[in-house]
């Protein structure tokens, strides 16, 4: 197993087998946050001792209104990310999540399960929502439920996120632990969140306080997974810095955010540590360190780029790898909450 993959619980080790899951919601396009926080780990986690299971989580999408058109692009879009990026539907189930009615069903069953108490204490919500709670819609606010329910309906027993997303991990396991102990069960696994890597939190390029997103005000702000060679280098070459050289050890990026965020981007992207970035480069101004983190971004995203722009110029053929990929994680989910539907009393 790859590292951060520690069986946490006797019941997981001992009844379930080990399986992925986890989601990109198609919302504004994809970022190289989502590439080195996501999609990155995981290709490396395919062809293990697990079984991997890899969604578009377009239900969430809902949450807030899209546009219908624009929502079928960008689902097909984030799909030619992860196969572009090296997703091989053939050792992974890739698909999108409302073509798998298990997901929306078993997300009903939670929301009697889980407890308001548990959602109000979603920080994702009230950052999401701010001031105008009262005019969000239910689904926002609900919405843990549901990606608990992705988790559980294919017993996954690792879920790899990043730092923001641990919460919702957390919430999964109290919905499991709730309902194995309703029913006097252990028939959900107690998932473990995986959070691993240099890069897992990539931040703002124009502002290293702000994590790198998909809505920000400028372009420039971010690395999105379409942009060609040329775009890439530039934006990292106006990168935000500040005036000094790197330093000679990690203790000296304290309090340089901006400075941090690239090393740990370098890191990320090259499969070094960050302590290792910095023994290469220690003392380097940024006028050899940019061009040098450009050149490796070049390398390594701009073919990734080319492809999703290839598979974007044939819908059909991502819609026939997610319709595929639907068809297999029907045959885990279906019997897993048809069970559930048994096992509270529902006549089926």
């Amino acid at each position: 197993m790859p590292p951060g993959f520690q069986q946490d619980n006797a019941m997981t080790e001992a009844t379930f087998a080990p399986r992925v899951f986890s989601g990109i919601k198609p919302s504004g396009g994809l970022t190289l946050g989502n590439y080195l926080g996501a999609i990155k780990r995981f290709v490396e986690m395919q062809g293990g001792d697990f079984e991997t299971i890899f969604c578009v989580v377009d239900l969430h999408a809902i949450t807030v209104w899209q546009d219908p058109e624009e929502l079928k692009r960008a689902t097909r879009e984030v799909a030619a990310g992860y196969l572009a990026s090296g997703i091989d539907p053939e050792k992974s189930i890739l698909f999108n999540q409302s073509r798998v009615s298990a997901h929306a069903e078993l997300g009903w069953l939670f929301n009697c399960v889980a407890r308001v108490g548990w959602m109000n204490r979603m920080t994702q919500f009230k950052e999401k929502a701010g001031k105008n709670a009262e005019k969000q819609s239910l689904g926002l606010y609900a919405y843990p439920s549901l990606m608990a329910a992705d988790i559980l309906a294919y017993h996954a027993t690792h879920v790899p996120v990043g730092d923001d997303q641990k919460q919702h991990v957390e919430l999964t396991r109290d919905i499991a632990a709730k309902f194995n102990h309703d029913y006097g069960v252990d028939f959900f696994p107690l998932t473990t969140p995986v959070i691993e890597g240099p890069a897992m939190r990539v931040m703002n390029l124009r502002d290293g306080t702000k994590k790198m997103s998909k809505s920000g005000e400028s372009d420039m702000e971010r690395i999105n997974m379409t942009d060609d060679a040329d775009t890439i280098a530039k934006k990292f070459k106006k990168a935000r810095t500040d005036p000094a050289p790197l330093p000679e050890s990690l203790d000296g990026l304290k309090d340089r955010p901006e400075a941090k965020n690239l090393v740990d981007i370098y890191a990320g992207l090259s499969g070094m540590s960050a302590e290792q970035v910095i023994a290469e480069h220690g003392g380097a101004g940024w006028g050899q360190f940019k061009p040098a983190l450009a050149d490796l971004a070049v390398e390594k995203l701009a073919p990734i780029s080319s492809e999703m722009a290839r598979l974007m110029d044939d819908p059909a053929e991502i819609d026939r790898i997610m319709a595929r990929g639907a068809e297999r994680a029907r045959a885990i989910a279906d019997p897993i909450v048809s069970k559930t539907s048994e096992l509270m009393g529902l006549l089926r």
